[in-house]
């Protein structure tokens, strides 16, 4: 994290309560700006008028039919992880939406996508180039964005097709998670760089084209952007009910090959070496393992292997996820681990090899983090929203940026729910709502005097 610099006088800014109503003005002591004729940067010296977001705000409003429409011209782009040709088709779309924002634009390669195939090879795939864009490097503040481009919706799935379930719900593959929350992000930007707060924040959006897969070819570019930024906002969707994901679990993926030996099931069974019943043995000693160790969790989720019955089997696959509540928790995984695959080893004839890792640590909650969820309250109140965070078993990029060390919200995307799944959906409303969100934290933000609270572990 860099060092945080400070103005030569800030203003502290705190919430005088207004109407829920967001076409009411929402006014805040000891300005920063001017709430009487034109509005303008503060000045030095200046202390005791109210500071006025609501023109930005209300602009946010009537931007909601442009929101829709490129929220569904990207839900419409099939952007599957392994669909390379369809993610770059959205990070070109990307690139012109956001190009009124006036940033440096980068289109940077990722590293191909490694899968152990059926046969127990590593099969690499190549996937779409990230995009990044950088404005005013130099600004006191910096905050760091990230979305990502990719869905679970190969291009092969049937779920393809948008359509509205009522008049404030649209059913689409992406619309939630996350193609709805890149929009909330553009126009949240958009309204900071239309106010006079913009030049204190220096920002950097990444936009990622493996989220999904667990972001292995991007994470080293959300470590590298965690050198240059004090903050990160990040465009997950929100719960169903709005709320924000606070504490996060860790997450592990990992595919195991066993060889065994090749042999006739009849003449010459006691010659063969069964792979599959090695497998099995280690998925059900893995299973066992749930349990053990409080909130920790073991997932057997995929086996293959064998094939003509007449033969005993050489070869078997199979791939699992680990959730993990503690940092801890990694290096008692990884014993275990190593002693199952040790015990299947031992054994005539069988060779097990295990892939993967830990790509995700637990996003533990650090005192600035906190800091960060109470701002995002006291926003959402300030227009109307009642939000709270909550802990959740799912991972994202979030948990990347939390391990580098920067505080985060990363559920500031749409309102919307049954992600990964063909029921999929976006409540529409939600993109100007929390597109508003994003905007008033930014400019209080911008317009705060003291930052320190960035450093609290």
């Amino acid at each position: 994290m860099p060092p945080l610099f400070f103005a030569e006088l800030r203003y502290r800014i705190s919430e005088v309560p207004v109407a829920k109503s967001t076409d009411i003005p929402l006014h805040f002591t000891n300005n920063v700006i001017s709430n009487k004729g034109a509005h303008r940067a503060p000045e030095k010296g200046q202390t005791s008028m109210t500071t006025d977001f609501s023109p930005w705000l209300n602009w946010i409003d009537t931007q909601y039919d442009e929101m829709l429409n490129s929220t569904i011209a990207l839900a419409e782009i099939n952007s599957g992880s392994l669909n390379a040709a369809g993610v770059n088709r959205v990070r070109q779309q990307l690139a012109e939406y956001f190009s009124v924002l006036g940033g440096e634009m980068e289109v940077i390669p990722v590293a191909d996508y490694e899968h152990l195939s059926a046969s127990g090879e590593i099969e690499t795939f190549p996937l779409g180039d990230a995009l990044r864009i950088r404005k005013r490097p130099e600004a006191p503040l910096q905050i760091f964005f990230c979305g990502h481009m990719d869905t679970v919706f190969a291009i092969d799935h049937p779920f393809q097709q948008l359509k509205w379930l009522d008049d404030e719900t649209l059913n689409g593959p992406g619309v939630a998670d996350l193609k709805g929350g890149l929009i909330v992000m553009l126009k949240a930007l958009e309204a900071l760089e239309r106010s006079p707060f913009a030049d204190q924040i220096g920002w950097e959006i990444l936009f990622n084209p493996d989220e999904e897969i667990g972001s292995p070819g991007s994470a080293p570019l959300i470590a590298d952007a965690a050198n240059r930024v004090h903050l990160g906002m990040i465009y997950e969707p929100s719960f169903p009910d709005g709320n924000l994901a606070g504490e996060r679990k860790g997450s592990g993926n990992f595919s195991v090959c066993v060889r065994g030996k090749a042999a006739h099931a009849g003449r010459e069974h006691h010659l063969g070496r069964n792979a599959v019943r090695a497998m099995c043995d280690f998925i059900s000693a893995l299973d066992d393992l749930n349990g053990q160790r409080p909130g920790v969790t073991i997932n057997p989720g995929f086996i293959e292997g064998g094939g003509a019955v007449n033969i005993v089997p050489d070869t078997c696959i199979s791939r699992f996820n680990i959730r993990l509540e503690k940092p801890e928790d990694e290096g008692w995984c990884h014993d275990r681990l190593e002693e199952l695959i040790a015990q299947i080893n031992q054994r005539d004839g069988i060779s097990l090899e295990l892939h993967g890792g830990f790509g995700r640590k637990p996003k533990v909650l650090s005192g600035a983090n906190l800091k960060l969820f109470q701002l995002a309250q006291e926003c959402g109140h300030s227009l109307g929203m009642q939000l709270e965070w909550l802990p959740t078993g799912g991972c994202c990029d979030g948990n990347n940026l939390a391990a580098a060390g920067i505080p985060n919200i990363d559920t500031l995307g749409v309102q919307g729910g049954k992600i990964h799944s063909s029921d999929e959906y976006l409540k529409v409303k939600s993109l100007t709502e929390r597109a508003k969100l994003s905007a008033l934290m930014l400019m209080k933000l911008a317009a705060s005097e003291d930052r320190r609270w960035l450093e609290e572990t």
